[in-house]
């Protein structure tokens, strides 16, 4: 039998296929517009098309796929099917484009999903961010009727049996955080999206929510659902203006459609969505950091326990999940938890998105199964190093992780620590290091970052790590001893078990990086 979830999302399918049906015959130009592709003039060039686009052809803007080595990137597909893709394109190129005179590039060949796995970036670059009706007949929304129909505790087992976990750095079940929040007494209770995605080097949610903004929606509406909360918050980074502009729009489009607000697609279901603004830092992306800033408290840690589930934003239970997590729930309810738990590893199941950035070919944000290795990632989707040049290391989970040396290339990427030495997946950054880097040099850069970015509560990361930076500089200016060694090993130690929050607890995965692989380097400086 059809649920009322489904007749109403039917209904707004069919008319969004009637709008469609105006543009059938035209040709759709698709320019990719992203916080990446603008540094180079995506902006302009998307102009110049408009200011110039034939009545036979109609324009669409769109978020980057991933390919950023690409950008600005221009796809035209005419009315029977034949596609064009250009890359590099110059807002003196349009002519051509349109003229369909070809337009060879230095990336024309390249084809950015070979060897992906496009889950959660799956019709990033080629669907509208702007368009509701876009995402309807990409099967959008399918995933939220579907949980819509069923009971609260039927979508959080087809969530456990996924064997999602969060996508933020932590890795906790989806499930289970779900579930807690559901279960503990409350008259209210809050979901809250972090967008934060403060730390170097990471940039696949900004990527998201450019490109796919109704994806993270629609996630965050059957967690919500899944949950029993009616108010959710979408918390974006202070600094990132475009993703809060789609999100926004996405969201105003959802709520006309009857998808947000009051009976949800006629189930009954009561949610509203509100957008918040980062107070800036990168300890902001911290659950706790982040619920003191919107309550309007300084941007510290809270002690734990209690967990967010148990008492959150104003003291009521609050799941906290990060948008590449969410948008990995829609495709779980639409197709059911086997798929998607058969793709990844044994260790995990789905797929990462990668922040790829460095001294890399083709830098951007790819998406790849749980399990795939650092040498498939660096070499195969990243294209090696530029010029043909050695890799020195590789920067792998931000500031709070460390760096692997080339030798350790066939790690294959899981939640948690990759290696002994600590370093970690982290949120999935992946910062390749060319062999004019000095890797001692970039560990100091994290280290200083992290002493940057304390945001001083905690006395032992207040003090450690400005003291951590101190004895790296020692080391590197000549001016080091044995004794210095001793106290980034006891500091690490001692910042890590004493600190309240991520930051803090993590703020030693550099030094230690440096002392388990790079401990010859570092003796021999501490020799003079």
């Amino acid at each position: 039998m059809t649920s009322h979830a489904q007749r109403a999302l039917d209904a707004l399918k069919a008319s969004a296929t009637q709008r469609a049906a105006a543009h059938s015959d035209m040709t759709r130009i698709v320019v990719q517009v992203g916080h990446c592709s603008a540094a180079v003039g995506a902006d302009q060039v998307a102009k110049a098309l408009a200011s110039q686009v034939p009545d036979s052809s109609y324009i669409v803007t769109t978020g980057c796929d991933g390919a950023c080595y690409y950008a600005p990137r221009v796809v035209v597909t005419s009315p029977d099917g034949a596609r064009s893709t250009f890359g590099g394109v110059k807002t003196e190129h349009v002519g051509r484009i349109l003229g369909s005179s070809g337009l060879p590039t230095q990336y024309e060949s390249a084809d950015p999903y070979v060897g992906q796995h496009r889950i959660v970036l799956d019709g990033c670059g080629e669907i509208d961010p702007t368009s509701l009706d876009e995402y309807l007949l990409a099967d959008g929304y399918s995933g939220l009727a579907s949980a819509l129909a069923k009971p609260q505790e039927k979508v959080i087992d087809e969530v456990k049996a996924s064997g999602l976990r969060g996508r933020g750095g932590a890795y906790f079940p989806a499930g289970m955080k779900w579930e807690s929040a559901r279960k503990f007494p409350s008259p209210d209770r809050y979901l809250v999206v972090n967008c934060e995605e403060g730390e170097p080097g990471i940039f696949k949610d900004r990527h998201l929510m450019e490109g796919m903004p109704h994806r993270i929606i629609e996630g965050a509406l059957i967690a919500a659902y899944a949950a029993g909360v009616h108010s959710i918050y979408i918390y974006i980074n202070a600094e990132a203006d475009l993703s809060t502009e789609r999100m926004k729009q996405a969201v105003d489009q959802a709520a006309r459609a009857g998808i947000i607000g009051e009976d949800v697609l006629g189930s009954g279901y009561n949610v509203s969505v509100t957008l918040r603004r980062g107070a800036g830092g990168y300890v902001c992306g911290e659950e706790t950091t982040l619920l003191n800033t919107m309550e309007g408290d300084r941007r510290e840690p809270r002690l734990r326990p209690p967990f967010p589930t148990e008492a959150g934003l104003f003291g009521r239970p609050t799941v906290i999940n990060n948008a590449e997590t969410l948008a990995s729930v829609p495709v779980i309810m639409a197709h059911g938890a086997a798929p998607f738990a058969e793709t990844g590893s044994e260790k995990a199941t789905g797929t990462k998105v990668i922040s790829l950035s460095g001294a890399l070919e083709r830098p951007g944000v790819v998406e790849v199964p749980m399990g795939t290795t650092l040498r498939e990632i660096v070499f195969g989707l990243g294209g090696g190093i530029i010029g043909g040049k050695a890799i020195a290391g590789v920067a792998v989970g931000g500031p709070s992780s460390g760096i692997l040396p080339d030798s350790m290339l066939e790690t294959a990427i899981a939640p948690g620590m990759l290696h002994e030495s600590g370093v970690m997946l982290g949120a999935g950054g992946v910062i390749a290091l060319d062999e004019n880097v000095d890797v001692l040099e970039a560990v100091r850069s994290l280290a200083k970052y992290n002493a940057d970015e304390s945001c001083g509560k905690c006395t032992p990361c207040r003090e450690g790590t400005p003291r951590m930076v101190d004895a790296l500089d020692r080391l590197l200016s000549g001016a080091g001893s044995p004794g210095d060694l001793d106290e980034l090993r006891g500091l690490a130690e001692v910042v890590g078990a004493a600190s309240l929050c991520g930051l803090g607890q993590a703020a030693g995965g550099p030094i230690n990086s440096a002392l388990h692989f790079f401990g010859d380097e570092l003796a021999a400086l501490a020799k003079g």
